[in-house]
């Protein structure tokens, strides 16, 4: 069984501050996108965020650590819920990749114990995108000893644990594409209104 976490906990600065997983897309709000992919890949889903999500009918999962220290917080947020569930593994998604891959977590599930999504459109070489995960919970107290120690960067934990890149056409839309200023949210319009 594998567990999904949307990763929502970010204080969007540039986009004007606020919850940037309630901004909308196409008509939704882009965590009800992510919502619409990730769900059907996983045993069971939460949001790491902010009391504002709860509308949306999944557990809101807060950091145990405190100080908004980053993603990895919402990881280990993860890690934990996932654990208490049962799950050996959780996957994590940015609330702000809207159009995240359908099959995701089987590919990252068939790479390895800890797989991050990377993207590559053949022009720009291979994008890493490690708050797209798997994680075996497992490391989870290790992860905990690490953000009481000041380590605040995803990728870096990722590697220190063998992560494995699993690599996804970013051709015509970067699966992984994110969006952080009003400007990308124009250009996921575009995106959306051309995606098959």
């Amino acid at each position: 069984m594998i567990a999904g976490v949307i990763l929502d906990g970010g204080r969007a600065s540039r986009m004007g501050g606020g919850d940037k997983g309630l901004r909308r897309l196409a008509g939704q709000p882009l965590i009800a996108h992510v919502m619409g992919r990730l769900a059907p890949q996983v045993a069971a889903l939460a949001i790491s965020g902010r009391d504002g999500v709860a509308g949306f009918g999944l557990q809101v999962l807060a950091d145990s650590v405190a100080g908004q220290p980053g993603p990895l917080a919402g990881v280990l947020a993860a890690m934990d819920w996932a654990a208490g569930l049962g799950s050996a593994q959780v996957v994590t998604v940015a609330a702000d990749t809207p159009f995240i891959p359908r099959d995701l977590v089987a590919r990252l599930a068939a790479a390895g114990d800890v797989a991050v999504a990377a993207s590559a459109d053949g022009a720009d070489g291979v994008r890493v995108h490690p708050v797209c995960a798997l994680w075996p919970v497992r490391l989870r107290e290790g992860l905990r000893a690490a953000l009481a120690a000041g380590e605040r960067r995803v990728g870096l934990w990722a590697a220190q644990h063998g992560a494995v890149e699993v690599v996804f056409a970013a051709v015509p839309i970067d699966p992984f594409f994110n969006i952080n200023t009003p400007a990308d949210l124009a250009l996921a319009e575009t995106l959306a209104a051309a995606a098959p």
